[in-house]
């Protein structure tokens, strides 16, 4: 057992891979938003052993055209949880704050802090703060907020805080202004690609219910589940940016590139600690598979 023990300890040092599990915390403004964004590099890293847990600031009790308050809200932590089953992380949390009023206050602020630093991360992930909806933008400034008081003992005093900064990376996204999203990091999910959106198929009253409602596509979702799983696996592709790719480049290689069908990009934030690249193939071990 000993031997066994040892033996794979020098394979994670031989492998380059640290020794101890990346944490990872994932934050989104609603339960299914953290999805969108990391999905597929979760599911790798949770393969991978590491410690993947996903964040929604709020309870998502606004999103539905005929449902609403805490029914919903119950329906949507309810979905996460499953969600979060299905990708194979460690936890799916939600918070209780109100979908659609979320504000960078003080107290949500703390909130943060203290799931940062409870979770012990190493990668925290988060929108960036140019976006159409108030929440993800709200999400966007008050975590970027807590980056560096993370470190601060004498905020949220009650929580210990970290030793050093986690890196804090940005969610892919469209908007160009003021200024557009840069891959620093692009990891092929092509092969996860399935799966994650199985998880994301548990949000069953967004994909299908709220969003298509939203963009008068409600008759456009099929009523099998299997059929309904393969128009969302296909209503969510979207194609790998000329950007994405070269970011692909680097990290896996020209080959491995090219073929790449499914892709999740992150952009460095200027207020963690910042990597360089042998950090990131630390932090993101599926680089170098």
């Amino acid at each position: 057992m000993i031997a066994l023990v040892l033996g794979l300890s020098l394979a994670v040092l031989a492998s380059g891979q640290p020794t101890a599990p990346v944490s990872v915390l994932v934050i989104g403004a609603h339960p299914d938003d953290a999805d969108s964004c990391a999905g597929g590099t979760a599911i790798q890293w949770a393969a991978l052993g590491h410690r993947v847990q996903f964040l929604s600031l709020t309870n998502g009790d606004a999103g539905h055209q005929s449902e609403g308050g805490g029914a919903l809200a119950k329906r949507r932590r309810a979905e996460a949880e499953e969600a979060g089953h299905r990708f194979g992380i460690s936890s799916y949390r939600v918070l209780d704050n109100h979908d659609g009023e979320l504000e960078p206050t003080l107290a949500v602020r703390h909130q943060v802090i203290r799931a940062i630093r409870t979770w012990r991360a190493d990668v925290v992930i988060l929108p960036r703060p140019n976006d159409y909806h108030p929440d993800h933008r709200n999400t966007g400034l008050v975590v970027q907020d807590a980056a560096y008081m993370v470190i601060v003992p004498n905020v949220a005093p009650d929580t210990p805080p970290l030793a050093r900064n986690p890196v804090f990376l940005y969610c892919n996204d469209r908007f160009e202004r003021p200024n557009p999203f840069r891959p620093d990091i692009a990891v092929d999910i092509t092969e996860v690609y399935a799966k994650k959106i199985h998880a994301m198929d548990a949000h069953v009253s967004q994909f299908y219910e709220w969003l298509p409602w939203t963009r008068q596509a409600l008759d456009q979702v099929p009523e099998d589940s299997q059929a309904r799983e393969a128009w969302l696996a296909t209503s969510r592709a979207r194609p790998v940016s000329s950007e994405v790719r070269a970011s692909l480049t680097r990290w896996y290689g020209a080959t491995r590139a090219e073929n790449v069908t499914h892709a999740e990009a992150f952009q460095i934030c200027e207020y963690g600690r910042q990597p360089n690249p042998t950090d990131i193939r630390k932090l993101f071990p599926m680089l170098s598979k």
